[in-house]
């Protein structure tokens, strides 16, 4: 007996990959891990709740958005643009990592204990500074966006005042997020 297989192209991190044959059925994070070997999105509860495993996809509109690839098939993500935690530092020529904001960040707060769930919340945050640089929000929102922001990441750490420390820092730090007037 075979297994089912079907096409799959995509681009991750600004590389294309495919079209390859994968299963039917195979959830995006073994896809990740096991095909293009990008280990970074973490299988944390593998129902979709914790959001360790998230990754973003950027639509053409210009929007983009938090998936969780424990619980949806690699097939959904066929012909789309996805983000992953690797994606965000830059490797020069010299193979000198510069961390995103965001990851540079949370170290400096020492956001993290076992760093699991890390992966999801930086994805989450850098989605949030992304959403702030087109549209701006009055300083007496901000608590409430990093909220909304991170409030589905699970840290079974209980590291999450520091997550939120760190991306106040990072937004109170990048000019252009914050409006000057409400």
């Amino acid at each position: 007996m075979s297994i089912k297989t079907q096409p799959l192209a995509l681009t991750i991190n600004n590389q294309h990959y495919g079209p390859l044959d994968v299963p039917e059925g195979l959830m995006m994070i073994d896809f990740l891990h096991e095909y293009v070997a990008l280990t970074g999105s973490r299988l944390g509860c593998g129902q979709g709740i914790c959001h360790a495993c998230v990754a973003i996809v950027d639509h053409e509109s210009g929007t983009s958005e938090e998936v969780r690839t424990c619980i949806t098939g690699a097939h959904f993500f066929n012909g789309k643009k996805v983000r992953t935690v690797e994606g965000h530092a830059k490797t020069d020529d010299k193979g000198d990592v510069t961390l995103s904001p965001v990851q540079q960040a949370f170290l400096e707060h020492y956001s993290f204990q076992c760093g699991y769930c890390t992966p999801g919340f930086v994805n989450a945050a850098t989605l949030l500074l992304e959403r702030l640089e087109k549209n701006p929000i009055a300083l007496n929102e901000l608590e409430g966006a990093i909220e909304a922001a991170l409030e589905n990441h699970i840290c079974r750490c209980t590291g999450y005042v520091r997550y939120y420390e760190a991306v106040r820092d990072v937004v109170m730090k990048t000019p252009g997020l914050i409006r000057e007037h409400a």
